[in-house]
């Protein structure tokens, strides 16, 4: 009898506990290396954890390349925070959904010191202009401000961050930096010579297998998150003042970011590109791409 009676209170004791957290995977684009990553998004991920009682882990590639690799074959991610062409892709492809996103919207600018952006986006043609690889937004809309293949700058994929971009700048190792707006506001003494058309802010979306109450429990977290003084230092890393609430329909479209990237393929059952007539210039979004071993 005391032995039921044991095996019972073990039985209830057991229920009566706290159901144990899943974990779950938060992808980022390759922004920073890999050790700079992990301390840069580690308090963004303890609060998460704390807020939902679920553990994160940071997931994310050692370039853009193995990145864009790792998205086109769906490699398995819960959660991505990424730019509006990642994450449309995402959306249209792999069936994740936009939770929430940065209240800012995304522009990228070309800054130079005053002296060389008096000369505008043709006197940096033959000139070094460095960003990150492609595909980063960066890139690709560097691509579009020189579209004939003639007439570009020298474009440098050497960055390993987007302020290694504003360094190199500094230190005249090139003419020009492609950057996301946050940081081109952040040097006043670089001017801006061009701007990018604008995008929604970057995303965090989650993929079809995390269950309704988890993304739920994420979404309220990041809408809340500037309400906490210890993460303000989490926001200014972002370039974000906070987060707000993100649907699939803004980003539609922006995929199309893409189409001149080595290894992009049309969904299949859209309707083909239109063909350029002869008085159109051919748009060439993806800049140059070069295989290994040419």
């Amino acid at each position: 009898m005391k032995l039921n009676r044991g095996l019972a209170a073990f039985v209830f004791s057991m229920f009566a506990m706290p159901a144990m957290g899943a974990e779950y995977t938060l992808a980022v684009e390759p922004n920073y290396p890999p050790a700079q990553a992990r301390e840069v998004y580690k308090p963004l991920l303890d609060y998460l954890s704390s807020s939902t009682g679920h553990k994160f882990v940071l997931k994310t590639a050692t370039n853009y390349h193995v990145y864009w690799r790792d998205l086109r074959s769906g490699s398995k991610t819960d959660f991505a925070f990424e730019e509006a062409h990642f994450t449309d892709f995402r959306a249209d492809r792999l069936g994740f959904v936009p939770l929430v996103r940065v209240a800012e919207t995304t522009r990228y600018s070309l800054v130079a010191d005053p002296s060389i952006a008096e000369g505008g986006t043709t006197g940096l043609i033959g000139y070094r202009v460095v960003s990150m690889p492609s595909p980063s937004m960066g890139y690709l809309l560097l691509g579009e401000l020189y579209r004939n293949p003639i007439a570009q700058p020298e474009i440098l994929s050497l960055a390993a961050t987007w302020r290694d971009g504003i360094d190199m700048a500094f230190n005249q190792e090139t003419e020009a930096a492609m950057v996301p707006n946050y940081i081109a506001t952040l040097y006043p003494n670089l001017s801006v010579v061009s701007e990018s058309r604008e995008f929604p802010g970057r995303a965090l979306s989650a993929g079809g297998t995390v269950p309704a109450d988890v993304r739920k429990a994420v979404s309220d977290a990041m809408l809340k998150l500037h309400q906490d003084d210890a993460l303000y230092e989490v926001l200014v890393e972002l370039g974000a003042s906070q987060f707000v609430t993100a649907t699939a329909a803004e980003y539609a479209g922006s995929e199309r970011l893409l189409r001149g990237v080595f290894g992009y393929k049309p969904k299949a059952g859209a309707a083909p590109a239109p063909v350029a007539t002869p008085e159109e210039e051919v748009e060439v979004t993806g800049g140059i791409e070069v295989e290994a071993g040419r």
